[in-house]
């Protein structure tokens, strides 16, 4: 062996033994101090107080916005168009009048008819007085005049009607959302003249699975938003529950009545529909984020008190009914703990805890 080779060992052995020293002085000193440092790391988190609140339970489901009244209004009476009285996109109201029809031939018609009621009426009144004052004439004379007089009349209020349906109205109030005939477009009995739609309200058509028949009923409250529209949800209620299951999709129908007085839900939108189906008023109800799945279940972390420290503590749960980012705890949890939000996919059971949420349960 060199000398060389000698020096270096010696230097590595005292190197050895000043460390080994140093370490039995530290563990000598913090014993005689009681500055033991425990053992598991220290992991910075988020917490709330578990707190009971009131909790509604929803079935979503897709609906189709339609117009609560869509009329389409069609001709009664034959001829050409002769005037067009209200313009497309107009508000009308229940009687007014769309559009009139030519009515000179049908207005000749009941002139004559109520001149006729007339004669007749007359021959009538002549025939009843020498009847029944003067026994001038037949009993059978008598009865022809008097039936002769009422089928006049008849005749001629026939045709007074018939001269007023040359005239068509709106049969609601509403938009004329489209017109179907110009000026001299030929109209015959049931041909369409225009469409009158009231959106004041509206109702959303849907289908619900099978599975809530027994949850969702007539005047439970709902909410409807569409994608891509501002303003928030409307609110309604349910109007109409069907009393049978479609067999192809397995979804019974409901129908949403909401109030639109600004317009803004239109017919043939796509409505993303919310309907309530069950309220618990004390519920436990915790960010889904919060719970952790397991392979044996599911997880929440709690902050534990022991001592001078807080510890993470794993509690199993059992979650239920979700809403949105919130979902309702039915075992594990009571009033009071304190459940870790922010950090929990970084412990593990027996860690310390550093609480650095502000306004958070300490």
């Amino acid at each position: 062996m060199s000398a060389i080779q000698g020096w270096g060992r010696y230097m590595v052995a005292v190197a050895a033994a000043v460390l080994v020293a140093g370490c039995a002085d530290g563990e000598a000193k913090d014993a005689a101090t009681g500055d033991v440092q425990p053992p598991g790391r220290v992991v910075s988190v988020e917490v709330i107080a578990v707190e009971p609140q009131s909790f509604t339970d929803y079935v979503h489901v897709v609906g189709a916005v339609e117009a609560n009244q869509d009329v389409t209004v069609a001709a009664e009476e034959s001829g050409p168009i002769r005037q067009i009285l209200a313009e497309k996109g107009s508000f009308v109201r229940a009687g007014q009048p769309i559009a009139r029809i030519d009515d000179r031939l049908l207005r000749a018609q009941a002139d004559q008819a109520a001149a006729e009621a007339a004669l007749a009426t007359e021959t009538f009144e002549r025939q009843r007085r020498l009847w029944e004052e003067d026994r001038v004439g037949t009993e059978m004379a008598f009865l022809r005049a008097k039936y002769g007089a009422e089928t006049a009349q008849a005749g001629a209020r026939a045709l007074r009607e018939r001269l007023a349906r040359t005239v068509i109205r709106a049969p609601i109030s509403g938009i004329l959302d489209s017109r179907m005939v110009e000026v001299g477009t030929m109209v015959m009995p049931g041909t369409p003249v225009a469409r009158v739609v009231d959106v004041s309200s509206v109702k959303v058509t849907g289908g619900v699975p099978e599975r809530f028949a027994g949850e969702v009923v007539r005047g439970a409250p709902a909410e409807i938003s569409i994608d891509g529209m501002g303003g928030g949800a409307f609110a309604g209620r349910i109007h109409y529950v069907g009393a049978s299951v479609q067999d192809a999709s397995r979804t019974f129908p409901i129908e949403v009545l909401v109030a639109n007085p600004r317009g803004g839900l239109k017919p043939g939108m796509v409505a993303n529909v919310r309907v309530a189906r069950g309220r618990v008023d004390e519920a436990i109800v915790v960010p889904q984020e919060a719970v952790i799945r397991t392979e044996n279940g599911y997880i929440v972390y709690l902050a534990r008190q022991e001592g001078e420290e807080l510890r993470a503590e794993a509690r199993p749960v059992a979650p239920g009914s979700t809403q949105g980012n919130r979902v309702v705890i039915t075992s594990g949890l009571a009033p009071g703990d304190r459940l870790v939000v922010v950090g929990q996919n970084r412990l593990a059971g027996g860690d310390r805890l550093q609480i650095v949420s502000p306004g958070s349960a300490r």
